[in-house]
């Protein structure tokens, strides 16, 4: 068997013991053309990312990559579209079965987990092939408060303070990287979980929103970016407070023009 060859299979490893198409998963990720961006603070986690509507005929209301799983876990989509609507859907019935089961909401952490283990069997199994997507979730746990967790093709998942998937990660995270390490006076980079929890709603709204301009030098527009929220503020609805939801483009424009206005 040549060298080129090890990628026809999945199952197969290369002598260097790579897996080239779970390796190739990973690039239709970065390949999709979007970025997704999410920071998580004392009472708030927020998701942003890009919307591009490809055709002028298209209803742009029915073009997201949001989506809700449960009345207070979201999730953003970044990598092949199809890809996605699957995992969702997914992600959904686990966590209605989770429901039937146990009588209460699934938690964040254990959804992340069972999905994540869901996308490593996709990885040895020579029937199925892996998703082409990173899906980062964000939700209310009852006794930890906003979470952030980021999935990835080969099964791998961890929690983050901010982190960000797609077209421009690498530069989305060195960016969150230096923001952070300013936060709490310059303490941010010896206690990042510190400087997290002192992070009031609207400024984790605007870290990232400074994070996705930044990485494309970009002043967005409202039907441009789609923002996502999990918020226990004060300064959230009573009505939604705790609850996931998409914000709509007039909250999106008061958002980016207080942050076009800080600058």
């Amino acid at each position: 068997m040549s060298r080129t060859s090890y990628d026809r299979f999945l199952t197969v490893f290369s002598p260097e013991g790579r897996l080239y198409q779970v390796e190739y998963a990973f690039k239709a990720i970065t390949g999709s053309g979007h970025t997704a961006v999410s920071v998580r603070g004392k009472d708030t986690s927020v998701v942003i990312t890009q919307k591009k509507v490809p055709d002028k005929l298209i209803d742009a209301s029915s073009v997201t990559h949001l989506h809700s799983i449960t009345p207070t876990i979201g999730c953003v989509m970044t990598g092949l579209t199809a890809d996605a609507k699957a995992q969702v859907s997914r992600a959904r019935q686990e966590a209605a079965e989770w429901r039937y089961k146990y009588g209460y909401e699934i938690t964040p952490d254990a959804l992340a987990r069972r999905m994540a283990n869901i996308n490593q069997i996709y990885t040895q199994r020579a029937g199925m092939r892996p998703l082409g997507i990173s899906m980062i979730l964000i939700g209310i746990d009852p006794d930890y408060g906003p979470q952030c967790f980021k999935l990835d093709p080969a099964g791998y998942f961890v929690g983050f303070h901010a982190t960000a998937a797609g077209q421009k990660q690498q530069e989305a995270m060195n960016h969150l990287e230096k923001k952070w390490k300013k936060l709490d006076s310059g303490k941010g980079a010896d206690d990042p979980a510190g400087a997290s929890k002192a992070l009031s709603r609207d400024e984790v709204i605007e870290i990232a929103i400074e994070a996705m301009s930044t990485v494309h030098a970009t002043d967005y527009k409202p039907g441009e970016v789609e923002i996502g929220i999990v918020s226990t503020s004060e300064d959230e609805n009573p009505k939604t407070r705790g609850f996931w939801r998409v914000m709509d483009e007039a909250e999106v424009e008061h958002h980016l023009l207080a942050y076009a206005e800080k600058d």
